[in-house]
């Protein structure tokens, strides 16, 4: 099959076909198995990393990446940039756009900003986040995750619990979910962070099979599913002033995941997590065969050299 990500770019999940999908984490499961193999891929090309909101495993995983193919990484500091002096992002994506990258891998606090990114360059660009909207990275590695623990895709069931009004984690996975077979989504949240009815409509249209739960449910959820894919309460995503620091006052502590809960789950079941966790999965889960949250992020690595090999060779 003909590699269908060269020279595209990376913005948005709904961008890309199951067949796509599929091509990428059957190229990222090879480099898992013999990463010898892709050492030397990207030797010679360059990749941009223009970071403007924090990040630890999304930054360091293309990085790393980058330098396991063999690649040259270009530092970018924000907080050291003309950033600082009022430059905006145009003029600040044109300027490194003059440094001839072979791809830019990018993550900021506006929605739709990756995509403004990606009008400008001639080059691939990779969303790393863009606000509220989209990662499309961390979707490709949860599917991959999913495949590893359930050896398949189609007819995954999968609780979804947390944040679900502002996490966009958890939108960008059902919708790639609704381009498999016989999936369903349980989604698990306080009442003031439900699914926004807008998004269960696009999921109505799409054919997903969904049910809502409020947290009280919580255990009896993780006896009908596979996965249960566990986020936190995100106070960046709140609104700024009084009302959304009330808003996530009254919900940051409100769910926690703990052994007793797990007592019938399904004999694969994996509990995963975009990570960083702060309260809502008990720590006592993390030495247990439940927790697979850190070969989840690890799995990051593999399909963001896959992407960026992709992206930039025929």
């Amino acid at each position: 099959m003909e590699n269908p990500f060269y020279k595209r770019d990376v913005i948005a999940i709904e961008d890309f076909s199951r067949q796509d999908l599929d091509f990428l984490l059957n190229y990222s499961k090879e480099m898992k198995r013999d990463p010898s193999r892709f050492k030397e891929l990207m030797k010679g090309k360059v990749m941009v990393p223009l970071f403007f909101e924090d990040s630890t495993r999304t930054s360091m995983s293309f990085k790393m990446a980058m330098h396991q193919l063999g690649g040259d990484v270009l530092d970018f500091d924000p907080s050291a940039s003309s950033l600082k002096k009022g430059e905006n992002l145009k003029d600040t994506i044109k300027m490194f756009e003059g440094y001839f990258p072979d791809v830019v891998v990018m993550r900021h606090y506006k929605d739709g900003a990756a995509q403004l990114a990606a009008d400008l360059l001639n080059c691939p660009l990779i969303n790393a986040g863009d606000g509220q909207n989209q990662h499309p990275t961390q979707t490709m590695l949860d599917l991959f995750s999913i495949n590893e623990v359930a050896g398949s895709i189609d007819g995954i069931e999968i609780g979804m619990v947390g944040d679900l009004k502002y996490g966009r984690t958890v939108h960008s996975l059902a919708i790639a979910l609704s381009k498999y077979n016989n999936c369903k989504i349980y989604f698990v949240s306080p009442e003031s962070l439900k699914v926004p009815e807008s998004f269960l409509k696009v999921l109505r249209e799409k054919g997903v099979v969904f049910s809502e739960h409020l947290l009280e449910e919580l255990e009896d959820i993780t006896s009908k599913v596979d996965v249960l894919y566990m986020t936190r309460i995100q106070r960046e995503r709140f609104p700024e002033g009084p009302v959304g620091e009330q808003d996530y006052q009254a919900v940051k502590q409100a769910y926690s995941l703990k052994m007793e809960m797990l007592k019938n789950v399904r004999e694969h079941f994996k509990v995963m997590h975009p990570l960083p966790k702060v309260f809502e999965i008990d720590k006592e889960l993390d030495d247990t065969k439940f927790a697979y949250y850190y070969e989840q992020a690890s799995n990051g690595l593999h399909i963001r050299k896959a992407l960026l090999y992709l992206t930039t060779t025929k």
